[in-house]
């Protein structure tokens, strides 16, 4: 298993365009990638940090997720949301 955090700093005022792109981008995941075992999207403290968690069978289903029709053209849409690079953290699983 592979887990992955990614750390998602918005724009302020674009929170709510946001959650719905990746509302969108969520539900194509689940309904697309069995091998994606976790796909959610977290609120932090601060109102423009988001924490997206997802895991993965193995980092070739990783990958795979990448190269998705849906991921390329959705995740492709978040450039207009982000108020930076989004800090990505890939960690293999321990149990």
């Amino acid at each position: 298993m592979i887990g992955v955090i990614a750390t998602l700093k918005i724009q302020d005022g674009k929170q709510a365009g946001f959650e719905a792109l990746m509302k969108e981008l969520t539900a194509a995941v689940r309904a697309n990638e069995p091998a994606c075992t976790f796909y959610q999207l977290h609120k932090t403290d601060d109102p423009t940090t988001y924490v997206m968690l997802e895991q993965y069978k193995s980092k070739a289903d990783l990958a795979t997720h990448r190269e998705t029709p849906h991921f390329k053209t959705l995740g492709g849409k978040l450039g207009q949301f982000l108020a930076g690079a989004p800090g990505i953290q890939i960690m293999p699983a321990v149990v």
